[in-house]
């Protein structure tokens, strides 16, 4: 069977110029002049280098890295957005590419132009697309709002209908990217299940996301891609995902100190970060699951803001066990005022399963904005976790589920 897709010693480079030592308007445009009239102050940066790989008709290939990785830049050359610098890239048959909020849509254009108009993009006709209409607005929900300018849309609105556009138009290839992430629960759950369809007709997906849950949940294959550079085309989606999740294991620790450069998110600014045993002392030695594993956050919150701190729980291969907030205790939340803050929570005992989690830092205003979403967050601790010190020895081995907790059992009367 031929591939639907072949790419072939791809490459993306770009060039891009480093002025240094301007410090008022008029020294950057004396800077930008004088750069362009000697060709200094330039340099190429390699987003995509010496990339190879195959994909057949029905596979659903998750790409996975980290941002500044190369997976959008991969995407846009498939896509025919950008070309290689070096390499090629054959696709056989039609492509859907939804990259971005509203990729491909006018915005003077009513959403229903805009459904022949991508329709057309891909080669259909106007009979093929009448046929699909129905569906592609049913899909969408937007019908109350179909001629309406897409300009005049929510970023959500803009997503479900270009979604809708791109999976019912029928393209051999579907490539996805982090876009689904700026709907609502529900219709991500919807876009999963229409590309569970895709799949099932033979057809392709190319997925881009950093919802480890949604990637397994819908790929077979994974691509992990590390600056530029593809470094495991692996058929089994977890391997991919364990080796992703473990790149920079050897860089996390058992503690996040923001010296000597703080870094700041709007009104909330992290200090330290860490893991402690139960006298306080960090934690730099795997910890037993019967022992208080405490969870320490200090940060400066500026006054009145009303910051909710927390962390994300999530295990090697990316499955979240569970989060927690501050405000998620109630009485906590209402005697702390202030701007200054040092606290801590600890882990539920005899709960984690042996093995190894990452702790991610998240916080945001409740009920208005996330200041650190955990796909976005950087600042994350390592927890290793082996059997229980003070139990049986057939406590100490790992169960296969996600957690263990240990349950109480009595004598019925």
């Amino acid at each position: 069977m031929e591939p639907v897709l072949s790419v072939k010693g791809l490459g993306k480079s770009y060039v891009r110029n480093r002025f240094s030592g301007a410090r008022t308007l008029g020294d950057g445009h004396a800077n930008l002049f004088s750069r362009r009239k000697d060709g200094g102050g330039k340099e190429t940066f390699w987003a995509l280098r010496d990339i190879s790989f195959d994909v057949m008709p029905g596979e659903v290939l998750g790409i996975l890295g980290s941002n500044g990785a190369g997976k959008s830049t991969l995407l846009k050359i498939l896509s025919r957005i950008t070309a290689p610098t070096t390499g090629e890239a054959i696709l056989r048959g039609r492509v859907g590419s939804l990259l971005e909020v509203g990729t491909g849509f006018h915005e003077e254009l009513t959403g229903r132009e805009n459904i022949y108009l991508n329709g057309t993009i891909l080669g259909m006709t106007r009979s093929e697309i009448t046929q699909k209409l129905d569906e592609i607005v049913d899909f969408s929900g937007v019908a109350p709002f179909l001629d309406t300018p897409v300009k005049r849309y929510s970023s959500g609105m803009v997503t479900r209908l270009a979604f809708a556009v791109a999976a019912n138009l029928e393209p051999e290839i579907l490539i996805v990217d982090e876009v689904l992430a700026v709907g609502d629960v529900a219709f991500q759950k919807k876009c999963l299940g229409k590309m569970k369809d895709v799949t099932s007709e033979g057809r392709t997906v190319l997925f881009v996301s950093h919802n480890i849950g949604s990637v397994r949940q819908l790929c077979t294959r994974g691509l992990y891609l590390k600056q530029g550079e593809l470094l495991l085309d692996s058929p089994d989606i977890d391997e991919a995902v364990f080796q992703y999740m473990h790149s920079g294991a050897t860089e996390l620790a058992a503690q996040w100190h923001s010296e000597p450069e703080p870094v700041s998110f709007d009104c909330f600014t992290p200090r330290a970060f860490y893991l402690a045993d139960a006298d306080g002392n960090v934690l730099d030695r795997p910890a037993f699951a019967d022992e208080e594993i405490q969870v320490h956050l200090e940060y400066h919150e500026q006054a009145g803001s009303n910051v909710a701190a927390g962390f994300e729980v999530s295990d090697a291969v990316g499955n979240v066990i569970f989060w927690s907030y501050n405000s998620d205790d109630y009485r906590f939340a209402q005697t702390a005022n202030l701007e200054e803050r040092h606290e801590y929570t600890t882990l539920p005992v005899n709960c984690l399963n042996s093995g190894e989690y990452t702790l991610t830092l998240v916080a945001g205003i409740h009920g208005q904005r996330s200041l650190l979403p955990v796909r976005e967050s950087t600042i994350k601790l390592r927890l290793e976790v082996e059997g229980n010190k003070q139990r049986a020895t057939h406590l100490g081995q790992r169960r296969a589920s996600i957690i263990a907790p240990i349950l109480y059992w009595r004598e019925a009367n």
